[in-house]
Protein backbone atom coordinates (compact mmCIF):
# COMPACT_ATOMS: atom_id res chain seq x y z
CA UNK A 1 0.00 0.00 0.00
CA UNK A 2 1.56 3.32 -1.01
CA UNK A 3 2.31 5.46 1.66
CA UNK A 4 0.22 9.25 2.06
CA UNK A 5 2.42 11.96 1.84
CA UNK A 6 0.54 15.37 2.66
CA UNK A 7 3.38 17.24 1.12
CA UNK A 8 2.03 18.73 -2.36
CA UNK A 9 5.06 19.38 -4.64
CA UNK A 10 5.67 22.72 -6.00
CA UNK A 11 6.03 22.07 -9.77
CA UNK A 12 2.77 19.16 -9.28
CA UNK A 13 2.09 20.09 -13.13
CA UNK A 14 5.43 18.30 -14.33
CA UNK A 15 6.31 18.65 -18.31
CA UNK A 16 5.15 14.89 -19.05
CA UNK A 17 1.83 16.21 -17.60
CA UNK A 18 1.28 18.82 -19.81
CA UNK A 19 2.49 16.79 -22.92
CA UNK A 20 -0.34 14.39 -22.16
CA UNK A 21 -2.92 16.78 -21.35
CA UNK A 22 -1.82 18.23 -24.54
CA UNK A 23 -2.23 15.14 -26.24
CA UNK A 24 -5.74 14.34 -24.91
CA UNK A 25 -6.39 17.60 -25.90
CA UNK A 26 -5.52 17.39 -29.30
CA UNK A 27 -7.41 13.43 -29.49
CA UNK A 28 -10.73 14.78 -27.90
CA UNK A 29 -10.69 17.44 -30.24
CA UNK A 30 -10.74 15.48 -33.18
CA UNK A 31 -13.33 13.28 -31.89
CA UNK A 32 -15.13 15.34 -30.90
CA UNK A 33 -15.32 17.68 -34.22
CA UNK A 34 -17.18 13.97 -35.61
CA UNK A 35 -19.44 13.14 -32.31
CA UNK A 36 -22.59 15.62 -33.36
CA UNK A 37 -22.02 14.90 -36.93
CA UNK A 38 -21.18 10.86 -36.78
CA UNK A 39 -25.38 9.41 -36.66
CA UNK A 40 -25.98 12.11 -39.47
CA UNK A 41 -23.30 10.59 -41.47
CA UNK A 42 -23.90 7.32 -40.78
CA UNK A 43 -27.96 7.35 -42.04
CA UNK A 44 -26.13 9.60 -44.81
CA UNK A 45 -24.37 6.53 -46.33
CA UNK A 46 -26.82 3.91 -45.52
CA UNK A 47 -27.21 2.81 -41.74
CA UNK A 48 -29.89 2.43 -40.10
CA UNK A 49 -30.32 3.29 -36.61
CA UNK A 50 -30.16 -0.73 -35.29
CA UNK A 51 -27.03 -0.57 -36.85
CA UNK A 52 -25.82 2.68 -35.41
CA UNK A 53 -26.87 1.25 -32.67
CA UNK A 54 -25.00 -1.79 -32.61
CA UNK A 55 -22.01 -0.37 -34.20
CA UNK A 56 -21.23 2.14 -31.04
CA UNK A 57 -22.57 -0.68 -28.71
CA UNK A 58 -19.53 -2.72 -29.90
CA UNK A 59 -17.39 0.07 -30.03
CA UNK A 60 -18.06 1.08 -26.34
CA UNK A 61 -17.37 -2.37 -25.21
CA UNK A 62 -14.46 -3.11 -27.21
CA UNK A 63 -13.21 -0.02 -25.78
CA UNK A 64 -14.55 -1.02 -21.96
CA UNK A 65 -12.92 -4.31 -21.87
CA UNK A 66 -9.88 -3.36 -23.43
CA UNK A 67 -8.86 -1.19 -21.08
CA UNK A 68 -8.82 -3.68 -18.30
CA UNK A 69 -6.52 -6.05 -21.06
CA UNK A 70 -4.00 -3.11 -21.96
CA UNK A 71 -3.91 -2.26 -18.38
CA UNK A 72 -2.85 -5.66 -17.18
CA UNK A 73 -0.69 -6.51 -19.90
CA UNK A 74 1.34 -2.37 -19.18
CA UNK A 75 1.37 -3.75 -15.45
CA UNK A 76 2.82 -6.74 -16.94
CA UNK A 77 5.73 -5.71 -19.16
CA UNK A 78 6.53 -2.54 -16.75
CA UNK A 79 6.26 -0.36 -19.19
CA UNK A 80 3.71 2.87 -20.11
CA UNK A 81 4.56 4.75 -23.00
CA UNK A 82 4.66 2.62 -25.47
CA UNK A 83 0.88 1.60 -24.91
CA UNK A 84 0.29 5.51 -24.71
CA UNK A 85 2.04 6.31 -28.40
CA UNK A 86 0.45 2.90 -29.88
CA UNK A 87 -3.07 3.84 -28.55
CA UNK A 88 -3.39 7.66 -29.81
CA UNK A 89 -1.81 6.64 -33.05
CA UNK A 90 -4.81 3.83 -33.75
CA UNK A 91 -7.51 6.48 -32.81
CA UNK A 92 -5.92 9.09 -35.20
CA UNK A 93 -5.84 7.00 -37.86
CA UNK A 94 -9.80 5.74 -37.60
CA UNK A 95 -10.24 9.29 -38.34
CA UNK A 96 -9.55 9.42 -42.21
CA UNK A 97 -10.33 5.62 -42.45
CA UNK A 98 -13.97 6.76 -41.95
CA UNK A 99 -13.79 9.29 -45.02
CA UNK A 100 -13.09 6.99 -46.98
CA UNK A 101 -14.58 3.49 -46.18
CA UNK A 102 -18.58 3.30 -46.84
CA UNK A 103 -19.33 0.04 -46.95
CA UNK A 104 -20.44 -1.29 -43.71
CA UNK A 105 -17.64 -3.63 -42.71
CA UNK A 106 -15.17 -1.30 -42.98
CA UNK A 107 -17.13 1.39 -40.63
CA UNK A 108 -17.44 -1.08 -37.74
CA UNK A 109 -13.57 -1.61 -38.32
CA UNK A 110 -12.56 1.78 -38.22
CA UNK A 111 -14.68 2.35 -35.13
CA UNK A 112 -13.59 -0.38 -33.50
CA UNK A 113 -10.13 0.65 -34.19
CA UNK A 114 -10.77 3.76 -32.93
CA UNK A 115 -12.13 2.69 -29.51
CA UNK A 116 -9.77 0.17 -29.36
CA UNK A 117 -6.68 2.88 -29.46
CA UNK A 118 -9.01 4.16 -26.54
CA UNK A 119 -8.60 0.83 -24.57
CA UNK A 120 -5.09 0.39 -25.28
CA UNK A 121 -3.58 4.18 -24.12
CA UNK A 122 -6.10 4.81 -21.28
CA UNK A 123 -5.08 2.88 -18.29
CA UNK A 124 -1.13 3.17 -19.09
CA UNK A 125 -1.77 7.15 -19.13
CA UNK A 126 -3.63 7.27 -16.12
CA UNK A 127 -0.68 5.01 -14.53
CA UNK A 128 1.55 7.41 -16.08
CA UNK A 129 0.04 10.51 -14.47
CA UNK A 130 0.01 8.39 -11.61
CA UNK A 131 3.90 7.99 -11.56
CA UNK A 132 4.40 12.04 -11.72
CA UNK A 133 3.26 12.78 -8.79
CA UNK A 134 2.50 11.90 -5.25
CA UNK A 135 -0.58 10.93 -2.97
CA UNK A 136 -1.44 14.29 -2.03
CA UNK A 137 -1.28 16.02 -5.48
CA UNK A 138 -3.57 13.21 -6.74
CA UNK A 139 -6.61 15.56 -7.14
CA UNK A 140 -5.31 18.28 -9.25
CA UNK A 141 -3.21 16.28 -11.92
CA UNK A 142 -6.13 14.36 -12.89
CA UNK A 143 -7.82 17.52 -12.65
CA UNK A 144 -5.58 19.30 -14.56
CA UNK A 145 -5.53 15.94 -17.38
CA UNK A 146 -9.25 16.33 -17.32
CA UNK A 147 -9.77 20.10 -18.17
CA UNK A 148 -7.21 19.90 -20.73
CA UNK A 149 -9.36 16.82 -22.02
CA UNK A 150 -12.67 18.70 -21.84
CA UNK A 151 -11.55 22.01 -24.00
CA UNK A 152 -10.80 19.77 -26.52
CA UNK A 153 -14.36 18.49 -25.78
CA UNK A 154 -15.56 21.84 -26.23
CA UNK A 155 -13.14 23.08 -29.51
CA UNK A 156 -14.04 19.73 -31.46
CA UNK A 157 -17.56 20.36 -31.92
CA UNK A 158 -17.33 24.61 -32.39
CA UNK A 159 -14.69 23.58 -35.22
CA UNK A 160 -17.51 21.57 -36.66
CA UNK A 161 -20.28 23.71 -36.28
CA UNK A 162 -18.69 26.91 -37.85
CA UNK A 163 -17.53 24.57 -40.92
CA UNK A 164 -20.68 22.61 -41.31
CA UNK A 165 -22.28 26.59 -41.42
CA UNK A 166 -19.92 27.02 -44.78
CA UNK A 167 -20.20 23.45 -46.21
CA UNK A 168 -23.14 21.81 -45.05
CA UNK A 169 -23.09 18.17 -45.27
CA UNK A 170 -19.38 18.10 -46.84
CA UNK A 171 -18.68 15.05 -43.86
CA UNK A 172 -15.98 13.48 -45.69
CA UNK A 173 -13.30 16.77 -45.29
CA UNK A 174 -14.79 17.00 -42.13
CA UNK A 175 -13.62 13.82 -41.06
CA UNK A 176 -10.27 14.43 -43.06
CA UNK A 177 -9.54 17.76 -40.81
CA UNK A 178 -9.84 15.92 -38.05
CA UNK A 179 -6.82 14.07 -38.90
CA UNK A 180 -4.60 17.21 -38.20
CA UNK A 181 -4.98 17.33 -34.48
CA UNK A 182 -4.62 13.89 -34.66
CA UNK A 183 -1.02 13.64 -36.05
CA UNK A 184 -0.21 16.40 -33.17
CA UNK A 185 -1.35 14.29 -30.65
CA UNK A 186 0.58 11.32 -32.18
CA UNK A 187 3.80 13.71 -32.76
CA UNK A 188 3.77 14.83 -28.65
CA UNK A 189 3.66 11.78 -27.62
CA UNK A 190 7.32 11.20 -28.43
CA UNK A 191 7.55 14.34 -26.49
CA UNK A 192 7.10 12.48 -23.59
CA UNK A 193 9.41 10.91 -21.05
CA UNK A 194 9.12 7.27 -19.62
CA UNK A 195 10.91 7.56 -15.77
CA UNK A 196 13.51 5.45 -15.05
CA UNK A 197 13.65 2.70 -14.11
CA UNK A 198 10.61 1.39 -15.22
CA UNK A 199 8.47 -1.21 -13.64
CA UNK A 200 9.74 -4.46 -12.79
CA UNK A 201 9.64 -6.45 -15.86
CA UNK A 202 7.26 -9.58 -15.45
CA UNK A 203 5.56 -12.09 -18.06
CA UNK A 204 4.66 -9.24 -21.00
CA UNK A 205 1.57 -11.08 -22.27
CA UNK A 206 -1.68 -11.60 -20.08
CA UNK A 207 -4.60 -13.52 -20.93
CA UNK A 208 -7.56 -11.43 -22.80
CA UNK A 209 -9.16 -11.43 -18.99
CA UNK A 210 -7.16 -12.26 -17.00
CA UNK A 211 -7.24 -8.61 -15.39
CA UNK A 212 -10.50 -9.72 -13.91
CA UNK A 213 -8.73 -11.83 -11.02
CA UNK A 214 -7.18 -8.57 -9.99
CA UNK A 215 -10.76 -8.16 -8.19
CA UNK A 216 -10.00 -11.19 -5.79
CA UNK A 217 -6.19 -10.20 -5.39
CA UNK A 218 -7.16 -6.63 -4.44
CA UNK A 219 -7.07 -4.25 -1.55
CA UNK A 220 -10.35 -4.69 0.37
CA UNK A 221 -10.63 -0.42 0.26
CA UNK A 222 -10.47 -0.95 -3.67
CA UNK A 223 -13.71 -3.48 -3.58
CA UNK A 224 -15.55 -1.42 -1.18
CA UNK A 225 -14.82 1.66 -3.40
CA UNK A 226 -14.87 0.38 -6.94
CA UNK A 227 -18.27 -2.01 -5.78
CA UNK A 228 -19.98 1.21 -4.98
CA UNK A 229 -19.28 3.12 -8.46
CA UNK A 230 -20.35 0.15 -10.27
CA UNK A 231 -23.53 0.15 -8.44
CA UNK A 232 -24.43 3.50 -9.57
CA UNK A 233 -22.66 3.04 -13.01
CA UNK A 234 -25.48 0.23 -13.14
CA UNK A 235 -28.10 3.58 -13.06
CA UNK A 236 -26.04 6.36 -14.93
CA UNK A 237 -26.95 5.96 -18.56
CA UNK A 238 -25.78 7.53 -21.76
CA UNK A 239 -25.81 11.58 -21.81
CA UNK A 240 -28.07 10.73 -24.97
CA UNK A 241 -30.98 10.59 -22.71
CA UNK A 242 -30.50 14.24 -21.05
CA UNK A 243 -29.79 15.68 -24.85
CA UNK A 244 -33.13 14.09 -25.96
CA UNK A 245 -34.59 15.26 -22.82
CA UNK A 246 -33.32 18.61 -24.13
CA UNK A 247 -34.84 18.15 -27.18
CA UNK A 248 -37.86 16.91 -26.12
CA UNK A 249 -38.54 20.13 -24.04
CA UNK A 250 -38.44 22.18 -27.14
CA UNK A 251 -34.87 22.99 -28.21
CA UNK A 252 -33.65 22.88 -31.54
CA UNK A 253 -30.94 21.07 -32.82
CA UNK A 254 -28.35 23.85 -32.59
CA UNK A 255 -29.47 25.01 -28.64
CA UNK A 256 -28.92 21.18 -28.08
CA UNK A 257 -25.61 21.32 -29.29
CA UNK A 258 -24.65 24.54 -27.74
CA UNK A 259 -26.01 23.17 -24.48
CA UNK A 260 -23.58 20.42 -24.79
CA UNK A 261 -20.97 22.56 -25.27
CA UNK A 262 -21.99 24.48 -22.13
CA UNK A 263 -21.67 21.31 -20.10
CA UNK A 264 -18.58 21.11 -21.39
CA UNK A 265 -16.53 24.48 -20.77
CA UNK A 266 -18.45 24.22 -16.85
CA UNK A 267 -16.74 20.75 -17.20
CA UNK A 268 -13.61 21.80 -18.20
CA UNK A 269 -13.63 24.86 -15.67
CA UNK A 270 -14.46 23.34 -13.13
CA UNK A 271 -12.13 19.89 -12.99
CA UNK A 272 -8.61 21.79 -12.12
CA UNK A 273 -10.12 23.71 -9.00
CA UNK A 274 -11.75 21.04 -7.50
CA UNK A 275 -9.11 18.69 -7.89
CA UNK A 276 -7.30 21.25 -6.30
CA UNK A 277 -9.86 21.34 -3.11
CA UNK A 278 -9.89 17.17 -3.31
CA UNK A 279 -6.43 17.46 -2.00
CA UNK A 280 -7.33 19.57 0.54
CA UNK A 281 -10.36 18.38 1.88
CA UNK A 282 -10.45 14.75 0.92
CA UNK A 283 -11.53 12.82 -2.42
CA UNK A 284 -14.58 11.45 -0.46
CA UNK A 285 -15.81 14.57 0.09
CA UNK A 286 -15.67 16.22 -3.09
CA UNK A 287 -16.76 12.65 -4.77
CA UNK A 288 -19.84 12.41 -2.81
CA UNK A 289 -20.86 16.02 -3.29
CA UNK A 290 -20.10 15.25 -6.89
CA UNK A 291 -22.98 12.88 -6.73
CA UNK A 292 -25.23 14.81 -5.05
CA UNK A 293 -24.90 17.30 -7.99
CA UNK A 294 -25.72 14.57 -10.26
CA UNK A 295 -28.86 13.46 -8.07
CA UNK A 296 -29.86 17.67 -8.50
CA UNK A 297 -29.25 17.24 -12.53
CA UNK A 298 -31.66 14.25 -13.02
CA UNK A 299 -34.06 15.22 -10.05
CA UNK A 300 -34.36 18.91 -12.21
CA UNK A 301 -34.87 16.60 -15.52
CA UNK A 302 -37.35 14.70 -14.53
CA UNK A 303 -39.54 17.85 -14.51
CA UNK A 304 -37.70 20.32 -16.71
CA UNK A 305 -39.36 21.79 -19.31
CA UNK A 306 -37.93 25.00 -20.41
CA UNK A 307 -34.34 25.88 -22.21
CA UNK A 308 -33.22 28.32 -18.82
CA UNK A 309 -33.67 25.40 -16.57
CA UNK A 310 -32.32 23.33 -18.89
CA UNK A 311 -29.07 25.14 -19.12
CA UNK A 312 -28.74 25.71 -15.17
CA UNK A 313 -29.42 21.74 -14.85
CA UNK A 314 -26.39 20.98 -17.31
CA UNK A 315 -24.63 23.79 -15.53
CA UNK A 316 -24.85 20.93 -12.49
CA UNK A 317 -24.12 18.17 -14.42
CA UNK A 318 -21.01 20.00 -15.42
CA UNK A 319 -19.82 20.53 -12.23
CA UNK A 320 -20.72 16.66 -11.18
CA UNK A 321 -18.54 15.28 -14.06
CA UNK A 322 -15.42 17.84 -12.82
CA UNK A 323 -16.22 16.47 -9.40
CA UNK A 324 -15.83 12.76 -10.40
CA UNK A 325 -14.53 11.85 -13.31
CA UNK A 326 -11.10 12.66 -12.60
CA UNK A 327 -11.31 12.72 -8.81
CA UNK A 328 -12.11 8.63 -9.31
CA UNK A 329 -9.31 7.97 -11.07
CA UNK A 330 -6.91 9.37 -8.63
CA UNK A 331 -8.88 7.84 -5.76
CA UNK A 332 -8.43 4.33 -7.05
CA UNK A 333 -4.48 4.91 -8.23
CA UNK A 334 -3.77 6.23 -4.55
CA UNK A 335 -5.58 2.95 -2.98
CA UNK A 336 -3.65 0.12 -5.28
CA UNK A 337 0.05 -0.27 -5.35
CA UNK A 338 2.08 1.34 -7.59
CA UNK A 339 2.61 -1.71 -10.10
CA UNK A 340 -0.76 -2.55 -10.31
CA UNK A 341 -1.91 1.06 -11.42
CA UNK A 342 -2.92 0.34 -14.81
CA UNK A 343 -4.61 -2.78 -13.74
CA UNK A 344 -6.57 -1.48 -11.01
CA UNK A 345 -8.02 1.38 -13.34
CA UNK A 346 -8.41 -0.62 -16.71
CA UNK A 347 -10.05 -3.49 -14.53
CA UNK A 348 -12.91 -0.17 -13.18
CA UNK A 349 -13.42 0.98 -16.78
CA UNK A 350 -13.95 -2.57 -18.16
CA UNK A 351 -16.16 -3.27 -15.22
CA UNK A 352 -17.89 0.50 -15.71
CA UNK A 353 -18.13 -0.01 -19.17
CA UNK A 354 -20.57 -3.20 -18.92
CA UNK A 355 -23.29 -1.03 -16.16
CA UNK A 356 -22.88 1.82 -18.61
CA UNK A 357 -24.59 -0.35 -21.41
CA UNK A 358 -26.89 -2.32 -19.10
CA UNK A 359 -27.73 1.28 -17.42
CA UNK A 360 -28.73 2.93 -20.71
CA UNK A 361 -30.58 -0.52 -21.38
CA UNK A 362 -32.53 -0.28 -18.07
CA UNK A 363 -32.76 3.62 -18.78
CA UNK A 364 -34.49 2.76 -22.04
CA UNK A 365 -36.92 0.34 -20.48
CA UNK A 366 -37.55 2.71 -17.31
CA UNK A 367 -38.83 5.20 -19.39
CA UNK A 368 -40.66 3.25 -22.18
CA UNK A 369 -42.96 1.86 -19.19
CA UNK A 370 -43.46 4.64 -16.43
CA UNK A 371 -41.68 7.62 -18.28
CA UNK A 372 -39.02 10.18 -18.49
CA UNK A 373 -39.74 11.16 -15.03
CA UNK A 374 -39.00 7.94 -13.84
CA UNK A 375 -35.57 7.19 -15.33
CA UNK A 376 -34.37 10.39 -14.05
CA UNK A 377 -35.36 10.02 -10.55
CA UNK A 378 -34.59 6.69 -9.85
CA UNK A 379 -30.78 7.83 -11.22
CA UNK A 380 -31.20 11.11 -8.68
CA UNK A 381 -32.10 7.85 -6.04
CA UNK A 382 -29.22 5.82 -6.26
CA UNK A 383 -26.80 8.77 -6.66
CA UNK A 384 -27.70 9.72 -3.71
CA UNK A 385 -27.61 6.34 -1.73
CA UNK A 386 -23.97 5.75 -3.08
CA UNK A 387 -22.83 9.37 -2.06
CA UNK A 388 -24.45 8.46 1.39
CA UNK A 389 -22.80 5.48 1.26
CA UNK A 390 -18.77 6.65 0.41
CA UNK A 391 -19.77 9.34 3.13
CA UNK A 392 -19.44 6.92 5.66
CA UNK A 393 -16.73 7.09 7.77
CA UNK A 394 -14.13 4.40 7.00
CA UNK A 395 -16.00 2.62 4.05
CA UNK A 396 -13.04 3.41 1.64
CA UNK A 397 -10.31 4.47 3.07
CA UNK A 398 -8.80 6.86 5.76
CA UNK A 399 -8.91 10.82 5.97
CA UNK A 400 -6.52 13.10 4.43
CA UNK A 401 -6.01 13.08 0.67
CA UNK A 402 -8.37 10.11 0.16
Amino acid sequence: MPVCSTFVPVNAITRNIWILSLVSLFTDMASEMLYPIMPVYLRHIGFSVLLIGVLEGLAETTAGLSKGYFGHWSDRSGRRLPFVQAGYALSALSKPMLAVLVWPVWVFFARTLDRLGKGARSAARDALLSDETTAAAKGRVFGFHRSMDTVGAVLGPCLALVYLQWYPADYTTLFLLAFIPGLLAIFCTFLIREKAPALPQRRPRPGLLEFVRYWKHSPPAYRRLVGALLVFALFNSSDMFLLLKAKSAGMSDGTVISVYIFYNLVYAAAAYPLGIIADRIGMKRVFAGGLLFFAGTYAGMAFAASPPVLYLLFLLYGIYAAATEGIAKAWISNICDRESTATAIGAFAAFQSICAFLASSLAGAVWYIWGPAAAFLLSAGVAVCTAAYLARPGVVGRAGPF
